[in-house]
């Protein structure tokens, strides 16, 4: 374990929202089955979430080879029968790692099944990532998820093209001056998105800080 103690990332947020999170997903998630974690960051989410969302199993993914090593380094401190270990996932992608007839190495070595994941989970990716990461996530999640599967969205949102907050706002400036492509989405386009595919929105949550959780579901191709 000691060769992945100094590979561990720490998000301060992750600590002050992490039970409120954990509180909306044991309402919106289903019951069992395989959730997919889309950008998991330091992986601090994976090892809270995953035994307590158990019997489902977890899935962290992110495309930043640091973030790996920092999920795998969590997993190894808090091991968790139903974690899965990392895999590299590009959210961007056409075809996302997961999809591809030869699965990532830590997947094609368990015995893991693409038709088990039931729900997609996405926490504060959208605002600080390019627009095409939104429009990624959600034609992922179409290809991906199974009629009644679920994606859940967490982070900060404009409501009727409006802050809801001050700090929001500030935030929003903060992240245009570094990346003038990032910046706090409208949750309106945020769901015409959805819409277009195939995603109906359940319910939006109001969460501390200024955040929301949204979630979302397949709605069936028939």
């Amino acid at each position: 374990m000691s060769e992945f103690v100094d590979s561990r990332q720490y998000a301060p947020a992750t600590q002050r929202n992490r039970e409120p999170i954990l509180e909306v997903l044991l309402k919106v998630l289903p019951p069992t089955g395989t959730v997919l974690e889309v950008s998991s960051g330091t992986g601090e989410h994976a090892v809270f979430f995953a035994p307590r969302l158990h019997p489902r199993k977890w899935i962290p993914s992110d495309p930043n080879p640091l973030a790996l090593l920092s999920i795998a380094a969590w997993r190894s401190h808090f091991p968790a029968d139903n974690l899965y270990p990392p895999i590299a996932l590009d959210v961007c992608a056409r075809i996302w790692a997961i999809e591809r007839d030869e699965l990532p190495k830590p997947l094609s070595n368990l015995d893991f099944k693409r038709d088990e994941i039931v729900a997609i989970v996405n926490i504060n990716m959208i605002h600080i990532a390019p627009w095409s990461a939104c429009l990624g996530l959600m034609a992922g999640a179409r290809r991906i998820l199974p009629p009644g599967g679920i994606l859940y969205l967490y982070g900060p949102f404009k409501q009727s093209g409006v802050h809801t907050a001050a700090s929001n706002a500030a935030f929003d400036e903060s992240l245009r001056s570094q990346n003038p492509e990032w910046g706090v989405r409208d949750l309106d386009e945020v769901v015409a998105v959805a819409q277009s595919q195939n995603l109906s929105l359940l319910k939006t949550y109001t969460m501390p800080a200024n955040n929301l959780s949204i979630g979302f579901q397949m709605r069936s191709t028939i």
